[in-house]
């Protein structure tokens, strides 16, 4: 088979050449490397476009996460932590000392005022003064408060007792003298008169009975021990 001559192959190679080959679906074009491509030339893909964000230009666009310099920051000496530990050392030792002392003043039993009997005796007596127009209640509130303080003060039973088993017990006593004992017996037995008989003694009566368990009280009390300090002479040097 003879070849084409040299110029007639240089120009079928810039003939575009359409053939049809049996494995393609559709006709093949070769389109001579000469040739400019038209829109139609472009290369189609099955994927969408990848689109990348547009860099800045130039390099003086600041990072975001660039900060400035800070200043240095300043450590506290050890004279400072050494203070420190000095206040709260002291801070604690004054805390339990003063817990200690907040619950021994907690658990110390309230101090109780204690009136001697006959100062309490001597105060109802002076209240009994404001029933003195009523002289079942006043002989009743006065005996009873003979009667209480003879028992406090001496133990003697007088409030559970009757007038006669009292002075009974009371003759076999010696806390009182004969003259208080009698004293006593006839006070009681006025007040029982007014009490049980229904007596309407007088006012002037009623004070007497009054001044008789008062004076009774006063000759009876516990005296107070009064130490005098007598100043001793400084001794003259010789």
């Amino acid at each position: 088979m003879r070849r084409a001559p040299v110029a007639a192959r240089a120009q079928l190679r810039k003939m575009p050449v359409d053939f049809h080959a049996p494995f393609l679906a559709k006709p093949l074009r070769l389109v001579s490397a000469t040739q400019p491509r038209s829109a139609n030339c472009a290369m189609k893909t099955n994927s969408q476009a990848l689109i990348l964000p547009a860099q800045p230009s130039g390099s003086n666009a600041p990072a975001a996460d660039i900060h400035g310099i800070k200043p240095p920051v300043e450590i506290a000496s050890v004279w400072f932590w050494i203070w420190l530990g000095i206040i709260c050392v002291a801070l604690g030792v004054a805390a339990y000392y003063w817990w200690r002392w907040y619950n021994r003043k907690r658990l110390q039993p309230k101090a109780t005022i204690v009136i001697p009997p006959h100062k309490r005796a001597k105060d109802k007596l002076t209240r009994a003064l404001d029933l003195i127009h009523e002289p079942y209640l006043f002989c009743s509130l006065v005996s009873d408060t003979l009667r209480e303080y003879l028992e406090e003060r001496f133990d003697l039973h007088a409030p559970e007792r009757t007038t006669e088993e009292f002075l009974a017990e009371l003759r076999s006593s010696t806390v009182l003298n004969e003259a208080q004992k009698e004293r006593l017996e006839a006070f009681l037995t006025q007040c029982d008169l007014v009490k049980f008989a229904r007596a309407e003694p007088v006012e002037s009566e009623l004070r007497a009975l009054h001044g008789a368990a008062f004076s009774l009280i006063e000759e009876t009390e516990p005296l107070a021990l009064v130490s005098e300090i007598v100043p001793t002479e400084p001794v003259a040097k010789s």
